[in-house]
């Protein structure tokens, strides 16, 4: 609300007819006499002080910024032109800023609870607001591949052509990857069977790299119907290794997190998707944790799990 007190009859009587248009919620009229008043006494902070209010109401941020500002210019050992300033701050989503600002004005007016509780609001809103922005940028920059340093070494050293392990690693990587992403867009996948086909050897045109599996854990029999299907795939498509990606919401069996105890599935109720790699050489499983945070969707880091209690498929590939 407007402050009172000033000098000359004649200001008195414009800012006073300033603070009953801002009472009634005239916050266009209150500011045009502010200003007028202004004019008058161009060095009154109250003024500014009032002002910088009323164009907050207004939206019109940067000239509130501007009022309280200059409030504090004028009368800077006074909270009020720091409270101003923090509340402007506020409304422009600079969260650190306005917290500084309340703490300084919380200097000058100890007693404050007004001020008080904006520092305790802003603390947790600056909190909220670097929370978001950390999520966002785990949205935006997916990067599966440091998680994954255990399958590297595997690989390095069950593969001897490095050309070979190289690329079935970044079949994996890039897998994930998309994975992943599709995941925060869209709050779930498709469970699906992506292959790694020899370009060179594999008939293309009657082997596609991806398979949809969403019949698969529907009843023991589909299961076993799928995994054949899946097995004798991988071996006439002459695929090099394949991924699993299969979201836990769908899986009626095996329902392979259940009855492990927390020892071995630590995840709870948690939603998310098992990812699941095969190879002739290597066979491994990973969880990965999703939930909502900020009002959105993220994915955490790869849980690796214990493939002989929680593998979805046995093995797709012969054993090299």
């Amino acid at each position: 609300m407007g402050e009172s007190g000033g000098n000359t009859a004649a200001e008195i009587s414009l800012k006073d007819q300033g603070n009953e248009f801002f009472k009634a919620g005239n916050y266009l009229k209150a500011a045009a006499l502010y200003t007028q008043a202004i004019k008058k006494d161009p060095s009154n902070p109250t003024l500014y002080s009032n002002r910088a209010a009323a164009f907050l109401h207004l939206v019109k941020l940067n000239k509130a910024l501007v009022d309280a500002e200059m409030t504090i210019t004028l009368k800077p050992d006074w909270e009020k032109g720091y409270f101003r300033k923090g509340c402007v701050l506020e409304a422009l989503e600079r969260y650190d800023d306005a917290l500084a600002a309340f703490q300084v004005a919380l200097k000058y007016n100890s007693q404050s609870s007004e001020v008080s509780k904006k520092i305790k609001r802003l603390t947790q809103l600056a909190s909220d607001k670097r929370r978001a922005a950390e999520v966002e940028a785990t949205r935006s920059n997916v990067d599966m591949k440091k998680h994954l340093d255990s399958l590297k070494t595997e690989l390095s050293g069950k593969y001897g052509d490095e050309d070979s392990w190289k690329e079935i690693f970044s079949f994996v990587v890039e897998t994930l990857e998309t994975a992943v992403k599709s995941w925060h867009q869209n709050s779930t996948l498709d469970p699906r069977t992506y292959f790694l086909i020899d370009k060179d050897k594999t008939d293309t045109e009657k082997y596609a790299p991806m398979v949809n599996i969403d019949k698969a854990f529907e009843s023991p029999h589909t299961h076993n119907n799928c995994f054949s299907f899946l097995r004798q795939y991988a071996e006439d498509s002459l695929s090099k290794a394949a991924c699993l990606v299969v979201p836990k919401n769908i899986i009626s069996y095996p329902q392979v997190w259940k009855g492990q105890g927390s020892r071995k599935w630590k995840h709870g109720q948690s939603d998310g998707f098992f990812f699941q790699f095969e190879s002739p050489l290597v066979q491994k499983i990973w969880f990965i944790p999703c939930s909502s945070e900020k009002g959105q969707t993220l994915c955490r880091d790869p849980v690796t799990l214990d493939i002989g209690l929680h593998e979805i498929f046995p093995r797709l590939f012969k054993q090299a």
